[in-house]
């Protein structure tokens, strides 16, 4: 029993660190084309999104807080970033760009 408390112990520590050493993820470029605050989606056009290996397209983005949506508007030109969240594209943080 010991030696199964010591490798779970050892187990955890590492999903901790590994969790807090992940780099940032990168922002990326682009247009807000729509937004449906009842349903909690953006539809961006966008360049390259590296963290998923996704070329540049327009494409639809569930909002992880629905707030970030009263941050934008369509016709925005935007700084983003996105991220695969229980299996769906889901924008994590969007700020209109300068």
């Amino acid at each position: 029993m010991k030696r199964f408390t010591t490798a779970l112990t050892a187990l955890l520590a590492s999903s901790i660190f590994s969790a807090f050493a992940q780099a940032p993820l990168p922002q990326t470029e682009g247009e807000v084309r729509k937004i449906d605050k009842d349903a909690g989606k953006i539809t961006l056009k966008h360049g390259e999104i590296k963290n998923l290996g996704m070329p540049p397209m327009s494409m639809v983005f569930k909002a992880k807080d629905p707030a970030l949506l009263g941050k934008v508007k369509a016709g925005d030109k935007v700084r983003f970033t996105a991220d695969l969240v229980n299996d769906t594209l889901t924008v994590l943080s969007i700020e209109p760009s300068k």
